[in-house]
């Protein structure tokens, strides 16, 4: 914000408490606005075909409308929602900066799946990039090995069709904003999944 007082310290060693007092305020308003970015980021989707039947808003908002009706939780929903998030920025491991952006806020389940789901992806056209689509069974017997499978099966590899019923962003909002509200209590930065 303009006019906002700012730090003043031009390295982290050795800063002060005092020093580093007016960056709390702006990264609390920083932090609250995240939903806020993230339904950018989702709006940012629309229009990108890039060859695909629908675009890739609607596709996320295709594969949270499944696992919405399927009376999913509102975590995996949002999951369900932004699991191509990463898509504009990271073409090549867009799952993986998904899973950044959820982990704070999602429990480790959710999280595995996001993180992992290129090889479950792949198992259905990796043989058509010579990659082997049996990579996925590298991570069988992970305990979250089946909820993805499931996820993919059910909600993900089928949310491509441009006559299915899909709900507007605007019906996923409200849940994506009480789950990004805070971090999880049991949430720690860099802590396994």
């Amino acid at each position: 914000m303009a006019g906002e007082a700012r730090a003043t310290f031009r390295q982290l060693k050795g800063v002060t408490a005092d020093e580093f007092a007016p960056l709390l305020p702006a990264t609390e308003r920083f932090c609250q606005a995240l939903p806020d970015r993230v339904l950018e980021a989702l709006n940012r989707l629309g229009g990108q075909y890039d060859g695909f039947p629908i675009d890739r808003l609607q596709h996320s908002l295709q594969t949270a409308t499944l696992a919405l009706r399927d009376e999913r939780d509102e975590e995996y929903v949002v999951c369900a929602l932004v699991h191509d998030i990463g898509d504009e920025l990271a073409c090549y491991n867009h799952a993986e900066l998904a899973a950044a952006v959820v982990a704070p806020f999602v429990a480790p389940a959710n999280h595995w799946m996001v993180l992992n789901l290129a090889p479950f992806h792949g198992y259905y056209y990796w043989q058509h990039l010579a990659r082997d689509p049996l990579t996925v069974e590298r991570l069988r017997g992970h305990p979250h090995f089946e909820r993805t499978w499931s996820f993919v099966e059910r909600y993900d590899q089928c949310a491509f069709d441009p006559a299915k019923e899909t709900l507007p962003l605007a019906a996923f909002e409200p849940m994506l904003r009480r789950v990004f509200a805070s971090p999880r209590a049991d949430y720690r930065p860099g802590g396994p999944t």
